[in-house]
């Protein structure tokens, strides 16, 4: 028995650890991309485009990898020159998205995660087995019609009582290595943006419960010379997730209790060292949204975007050690480094494509912009 457990717990976690293969899409060119209206939407069209890298092919799904890139091998990728045949589609945009959104075909594995008779979230069946035990927090029910559901105990009536005794399952379910990485970060359980909150749940824990998961996503430009430049960090080789990768100037989860506007403005301070008289200008442009299975977790992510128009004087600061350097890079480059190479952390790709269209980047001239723009919001950006 693990040792956070409190005698309230029946707990017998299985050994069971959950599956991490990567689930390649077959090649064939992309015709069309369908909007994802529900978590459970049909699959998207697959492209057979691969990515190119200056240094080392890294993969889009190795968050755990640690790539061997310089800034020269980004500027290098960056280039037109670099691919004089590359074309004006959007196939390397597309490749991506896809990314962002693998599984689609897995959705019959989970389990609805239901509280007060509203779906919050979605459980692997493998992964719900580990939540059997805890009879006193979570019910596994079997229903002939839905094929069951997951479900808090009656007793836990109010949000807080909610928190404490699912934080003590993921207290145990961590020790026994179920859900790593532990963040002591609680994002709000809740149907949809702006819902009431049913409880809070450790931000390591919300892929694995499928809960709808915030975050605010910065663009910092730079205009120079009747051009563009897009400021670009690269991340700490000691970060858990996607270490050494190119982001943008800044993100962050949106935990609970603190608004979106107000949480920008701390990551600004943090990431990037923007002062609050520069990060108040930041402009609210808007949502990107993904839905991506990879085993047992099932993130379902709406990221708020936002555009900050900074003076060329401005050179980001890390604060809280987490970007390793920055570097400022003509929007156009920046787009070839996404159609090219898999240098960016994902979910960065979304955001930057966004901004490529919302500035004037991609037009109605190139083939599948329709699809690519719906795309965007390929998750249930709700």
């Amino acid at each position: 028995m693990a040792s956070c457990c409190t005698a309230k717990f029946r707990f017998s976690i299985s050994s069971c650890r959950a599956a991490r293969s990567p689930r390649p899409f077959p090649g064939s060119l992309i015709h069309s991309f369908p909007l994802f209206h529900s978590p459970f939407a049909r699959p998207m069209k697959p492209t057979n485009l691969r990515s190119v890298s200056a240094s080392t092919e890294v993969s889009a799904g190795a968050a755990s990898s640690t790539p061997t890139f310089s800034w020269n091998d980004v500027v290098r990728v960056s280039q037109p020159e670099f691919n004089p045949n590359d074309s004006s589609n959007l196939r390397g945009f597309f490749d991506k998205i896809k990314a962002c959104n693998r599984g689609a075909e897995l959705q019959s594995e989970f389990l609805p995660f239901v509280v007060e008779d509203q779906i919050v979230g979605y459980i692997h069946k493998g992964f719900a087995e580990n939540l059997r035990s805890f009879e006193d927090v979570f019910i596994l029910s079997k229903d002939n019609c839905d094929g069951g559901k997951v479900m808090l105990h009656q007793s836990l009536k109010s949000a807080d009582d909610r928190t404490r005794a699912v934080g003590e399952v993921i207290k145990c379910l961590a020790e026994n290595e179920l859900i790593p990485g532990i963040r002591n970060e609680l994002f709000p359980v809740t149907s949809s943006y702006g819902a009431p909150v049913f409880f809070s749940l450790e931000r390591a824990a919300a892929p694995y419960f499928g809960i709808k998961a915030y975050g605010v996503h910065m663009n910092g430009y730079v205009e120079k010379d009747e051009q563009k430049f897009l400021w670009l960090g690269k991340r700490s080789l000691v970060k858990s997730t996607f270490p050494g990768m190119l982001d943008h100037l800044v993100a962050g989860g949106l935990p609970h209790g603190i608004a979106c506007g107000e949480n920008l403005i701390k990551e600004c301070e943090e990431e990037a060292g923007i002062p609050r008289t520069l990060s108040s200008r930041a402009i609210s442009v808007g949502a990107v949204s993904y839905s991506d299975i990879d085993g047992h977790r099932f993130k379902r992510d709406v990221l708020f975007t936002y555009d900050l128009k900074l003076p060329e004087s401005f050179v980001p600061n890390n604060q809280d050690g987490e970007v390793e350097s920055f570097k400022l890079i003509p929007v156009k480059h920046v787009a070839n480094i996404i159609k090219r190479t898999d240098f960016f952390k994902t979910n960065c790709n979304i955001v930057i494509i966004d901004f490529l269209f919302r500035h004037g980047y991609i037009t109605p001239e190139c083939f599948g912009y329709l699809d690519l723009l719906q795309s965007l919001k390929s998750g249930d950006c709700s």
